[in-house]
């Protein structure tokens, strides 16, 4: 079998590209978006983002969501804010948590345990909650043809 040719980047990325919004609520769900997208952001997963600047439509934010390879959003409970403010403004969510779908209970209160961040970091690098996206436009997202990264490999990595 012969060797498949090894595609390199001139445009100096060759992992995925993702973003992600916690609702950072003010239970204790919402709090374990936030951490868990800070854990996610140190581990090198992605990069945490505001999403109440992405609420107000800031055009730089925009730009990043939508040219990033994947969007991921997580909601500390079914009112489901983030997702709501993601799709409000246009931005294709690839991956979306709720962490009381996870069996983590909604409190008054801000009291978690490590534990609680934990299964929200592992369920976001497991990918359980992928959603059916629709594939942008050839040429659309950074790296791909046509947007001056020149790694000649016609967007393939």
């Amino acid at each position: 079998m012969a060797d498949q040719p090894v595609c390199t980047c001139t445009c100096g990325r060759s992992e995925e590209r993702r973003i992600i919004f916690p609702c950072a609520g003010q239970a204790n769900t919402g709090q374990i978006t936030n951490l868990a997208a800070i854990q996610l952001t140190e581990e090198g997963f992605g990069s945490i983002a505001c999403v109440a600047l992405l609420a107000t439509g800031a055009e730089g934010i925009l730009a990043n969501a939508t040219n990033a390879d994947e969007v991921v959003v997580l909601d500390g409970c079914p009112m489901l804010c983030a997702k709501k403010i993601a799709e409000a403004q246009g931005v294709p969510v690839g991956q979306h948590l709720v962490v009381t779908d996870l069996g983590i209970a909604k409190g008054s209160s801000r009291s978690y345990t490590d534990d609680d961040v934990e299964a929200v970091v592992a369920a976001v690098w497991e990918g359980k909650g992928k959603v059916e996206t629709k594939t942008p436009p050839e040429g659309n997202k950074q790296g791909k043809s046509g947007t001056g990264c020149g790694c000649g490999c016609g967007g393939g990595c």
